[in-house]
This record gives C-alpha cells, structure tokens and sequence, in this order.
C-alpha cells in the first residue's frame, strides 16, 4: 500500500480516508491515478469531467470515485458485488461496510499487480462477483464457484471470527486473509487451468480434479498429515491441490502488499515495491530475500508490543516452489495485459 498525502495541503492520508482531517477537505480516491481528489458538491473540484463520489459513500463508507462512465454510479470495486444486505438490515450494514473497506484493498493490490479484473458485465457466466451476506437469517459458507466469492459477514465480528480461528486452530484469519484465498481460486482458473498453465500446476500442486469433498471429509477427519509443515504453507493447504494453491496465492499477496507498504514507509527498498517488474527467478529471489528479514523483524517488533507475530508462518522450500510458479504466473499476465 502506498503512502497518500492529501492533494489540497499536503497531509498524509490512510487509504481509507475520506476527508482530511487537516483541511477537511472532502476526498475520492480514483483507483486510475492511484491518487486522492478532493470533492466539491458536484463532484472532483475542477475537474469538469462529472467524475463523483462512489453511490455507496454513505452505505458503505466507500471512498473510491465511480468508475467513469459505468452509468452505475459505483466505484471498481462496489460495481464487483452482485448481492448484499437490505438497506433495511441495520444489524448487517456496518458488517458489510467492513468487508467492502477489506475488498477494496484486494482489488487496489491486484490493479497493482496488473491482474485482469474482469466481472459479471464482460463474462456473465463465470466473470468476478461477490456475494457478501449475512448467516444470521440463513446459512453462509464462504467459498468460490465460478465467479462467484460469497463471503459470511460474520466473519467481520472479531469475536466470531477468534473463535473459530481458535476451533479450527488457525494462527490467522481475517476478512483480507478470506479475500485473498478466495480470490486465488478465481485466479487458478484465469492463469492455471489450462495450457502450460496446467502442466506447471499439476508439477507442483497436484491434480486439481482430484474428488474435492472426499479430500474435505478426510482433512476433518483425519487433520492434516504429519510433517505437513515440510511441505506445505498452511494446514489447510494440504486439504486438496486447489486449496494449497489458494492458500499459497493468498500469502503472495500477502508478502507482496506488505512489501510494497514496507518500501512506502522506508522499512523496505524501493525495489519491493508492487509496480517494480520482478519478473523470473531474479524477481522470485529478490522477493524471498526482502521478506524473510522482514517478516522476522515485524514478528519481533508484534512480540515486543505483547502481540502474536504478525506473520506466523514458516515457508519450506516446497512452498516456496509453489509460491515461485504464483509469481511467474502473475508477471506473466501482467506482462501480456501491458502488451495488450
């Protein structure tokens, strides 16, 4: 995540922020400039293109501009949503607010990271959509199917979401962490599911047709297999190949936009940066070789707070393998969508 300043004096902004809290301006965020506006009563002041506030600003303390000439009138990301709660379900609003605020940060990083972005209105039948809903009326299982990444907005409760990470022994969980996993399975589909693609997936992950829901009764079953941590990123990952892949997705995403921060604040070089190319074996290494240390000294600095680590997880060479195939995958897209 970059460092924002406010374009009217100056202050430095949160990406969440909506006004400055040194001048009052009223600001936007514009996703394509990757840069705040400042607002007026119709819209950017001076601008004259008629490029306004998001439609959800007061539903969902969105902050993005509508994209241009949508005739939606929501930003990038709140235009991704397909179902949410009833304007009328005042118990599930502030949780669906918390969970488009984390969705804005999954997409601003893959902007970033030019992965192709494409919804419902490009591809109906398996284009990006969220469904962001409340279980407290029905039952809500977070997951991915084609397209579609449904989310359970309890997840937004810190105490509901602690207490299963607890149950399910977890060392992480949060509404970004659920994102980002969900959001790989989109992605096997865009870089992994056939071609080359596929062939490279199977060496390292598996086969990814492999039966899914006998593979989940026997992860809760049996749990995950001794010496999994010599192998695998996370226990869950070695439930099925397409979960080790989005387990291993989402922790490049991760790494990537806590390095980008990292380098934003000066904890990191420049080079860690999101839209620095690090293409290849070389790029792969550099990033390995950023994050460890950092990783290490944030676990440190959480510790001396009487916090757990920041990061706790160990990353096997095996992993890493996995994680090099994500990032050669990634540029590459990134790279055929700049040629485009």
């Amino acid at each position: 995540m970059r460092d924002f300043s406010c374009p009217n004096c100056g202050q430095r902004l949160t990406f969440e922020n909506s006004r400055c809290l040194a001048c009052d301006s009223s600001l936007g965020f514009d996703v394509g400039t990757r840069s705040f506006a400042v607002l007026d009563g119709e819209g950017v002041a001076g601008d004259g293109t008629g490029a306004a506030a998001c439609e959800n600003v007061g539903l969902a303390a969105c902050n993005w501009l509508a994209a241009p000439g949508s005739g939606h009138g929501l930003c990038r990301s709140c235009a991704l949503t397909r179902t949410r709660p009833a304007n009328t379900d005042i118990d599930a609003l502030p949780a669906f607010a918390e969970a488009e605020a984390a969705k804005r940060r999954l997409i601003f990083e893959l902007t970033e990271l030019g992965l192709p972005i494409r919804g419902r209105d490009v591809n109906p039948e398996s284009g990006l959509c969220f469904d962001l809903l409340s279980s407290s009326e029905q039952k809500v299982i977070t997951g991915h199917a084609s397209g579609v990444i449904t989310l359970d907005l309890a997840e937004g409760d810190d105490v509901h979401r602690e207490q299963l990470r607890v149950s399910m022994a977890e060392p992480y969980r949060t509404l970004l962490g659920h994102f980002r996993h969900e959001i790989g399975h989109y992605y096997f589909t865009v870089l992994a599911a056939g071609g080359d693609g596929r062939t490279r997936f199977e060496t390292r992950f598996g086969d990814p047709d492999a039966d899914y829901q006998a593979a989940l009764d026997r992860h809760y079953r049996q749990g995950p297999p001794a010496g999994w941590q010599q192998t695998y990123i996370s226990a869950y990952a070695t439930m099925h190949p397409a979960e080790d892949w989005a387990e291993t997705f989402a922790h490049y995403l991760h790494i990537r936009d806590t390095l980008d921060t990292a380098a934003a604040f000066g904890f990191a070089p420049t080079g860690a940066t999101l839209t620095t190319p690090l293409a290849g074996d070389v790029g792969f290494t550099r990033i390995v070789d950023l994050w460890l240390p950092l990783a290490w000294s944030l676990n440190m600095i959480n510790r001396s707070m009487g916090r757990p680590d920041l990061y706790p997880f160990v990353l096997p060479p095996p992993a890493l393998d996995k994680m090099h195939l994500v990032h050669e995958l990634v540029t590459a897209q990134n790279v055929a969508s700049a040629a485009a």
